[in-house]
């Protein structure tokens, strides 16, 4: 056995990539998108006649192409995967709870239009008060939704009250601003705080029978995903999928409900002025959640100008 197969005995693995092909070497149950992974497919001639058919359907307007065009990926993306993808609201969303739940339901009706079932989609909306308060909304009609851009153990506690699906903690960025932070050139996994914040998240969802699943994502390492063996799912990268597959051996388990049951964390009650004072309170939160929505609006941006190029050439 290698210690991707041992992974999966416990674990759902989740492919990070917009790359189909990819994605169908990796063999993930669910896959992940944002406006990164999206722009970087719509550079590759592979995928042309998904860029061709969002042409077709968009009548011109830029904003319809680019959502036909991450709807086309997720289409593409669930052939070859038998689980859920998500796809992502745009960034510069974030503050609106009205603009991100309007932009929900348009996606899903994309999907729905084309024969997609609800059910085998994510919609991925930042983890800002406005868009936890969105998913609050669009889980209560049907929509299920992955809420990213988590960096603080008050977005993870918002988000398992408001009922959300599914949680996306990002390991590596929190890894990334310690190490910076704290002059190093590296962590060692029993003192990563980007594995420790899973951990913590993890275990209070298990033990107050929450159930929004958590995910994992951002890794910078493979010692970091096998730090958190036994967590709900894992997003990885296709380079840190294969690396796990060339390891031989079994990991143990990491995280698990029994242990989580057994932790003295204490339950929290959580509304808007605790969320913001908590999440406040945490520098590395504040600061990653916010260059985060930047970095995401900024490859938005040039999906938009993608999207202009290839509608003024037709």
């Amino acid at each position: 056995m290698n210690q991707l197969e041992s992974l999966r005995t416990m674990t759902t693995v989740v492919a990070d990539t917009g790359d189909i092909e990819a994605i169908e070497a990796a063999n993930p149950q669910d896959a992940t998108t944002n406006p990164s992974l999206i722009l970087k497919g719509a550079g590759d001639e592979r995928y042309e006649p998904i860029i061709e058919e969002a042409l077709a359907a968009s009548d011109g307007d830029t904003e319809r192409f680019a959502d036909l065009l991450a709807v086309g990926f997720g289409r593409r993306i669930l052939e070859v995967i038998p689980g859920r993808v998500s796809t992502e609201v745009p960034a510069r969303l974030s503050f609106d709870v009205r603009a991100q739940v309007a932009k929900a339901r348009a996606l899903i009706g994309l999907y729905e239009d084309a024969g997609v079932a609800r059910e085998r989609i994510l919609i991925k909306l930042s983890s800002t008060w406005e868009g936890i308060q969105a998913a609050r909304q669009l889980e209560a009609d049907g929509i299920h939704c992955n809420l990213t851009l988590l960096f603080s153990f008050a977005q993870g506690v918002a988000c398992g009250e408001a009922g959300v699906t599914l949680i996306s903690p990002f390991v590596g960025r929190i890894y990334d601003w310690h190490k910076k932070e704290k002059g190093l050139d590296d962590i060692p996994i029993a003192d990563d705080p980007g594995v420790a914040s899973v951990t913590q998240i993890y275990n209070y969802f298990k033990k107050f029978d929450i159930a929004t699943e958590v995910m994992g994502a951002s890794f910078r390492k493979a010692d970091q995903v096998a730090a958190l063996a036994g967590c709900d799912l894992l997003t990885i990268s296709p380079k840190l999928i294969d690396e796990l597959r060339e390891r031989d051996g079994e990991l143990p388990r990491a995280l698990s409900v029994q242990a989580a049951k057994a932790s003295d964390v204490e339950r929290i009650d959580i509304d808007e002025a605790t969320f913001r004072w908590m999440h406040n309170s945490d520098a590395m939160a504040v600061e990653k959640l916010a260059e985060g929505i930047r970095k995401f609006d900024a490859d938005a941006q040039k999906l938009d100008a993608f999207a202009k190029e290839r509608l003024a050439a037709v």
